[in-house]
């Protein structure tokens, strides 16, 4: 429905405007990317948000894992559920 690709460049925006970007803001664009099938996206955005020091909780790491399981990426799934049992 391209409002993961809306999501993805309202972050990019954010981002050059300098915006103090937080785990609220991942987590909607995190989400949008779930709900539009994006798990690539997604994972490339936990990895943002890792490298950047954020916290992953528990709604950014459930939408993670729904939008593998959707994708079809088992080892992915299996993988993040590792890192919230850990």
């Amino acid at each position: 429905d391209g409002q993961w690709a809306r999501a993805l460049g309202l972050l990019a925006d954010m981002a050059l405007a300098r915006v103090d970007l937080d785990t609220i803001i991942y987590n909607a664009t995190v989400s949008a990317c779930e709900q539009g099938r994006q798990w690539a996206k997604v994972l490339r955005l936990l990895t943002d948000m890792a490298v950047a020091r954020m916290d992953l909780n528990t709604t950014t790491l459930k939408s993670a894992v729904k939008a593998c399981e959707i994708g079809g990426q088992c080892d992915k799934t299996l993988e993040l559920l590792a890192y919230m049992w850990s």
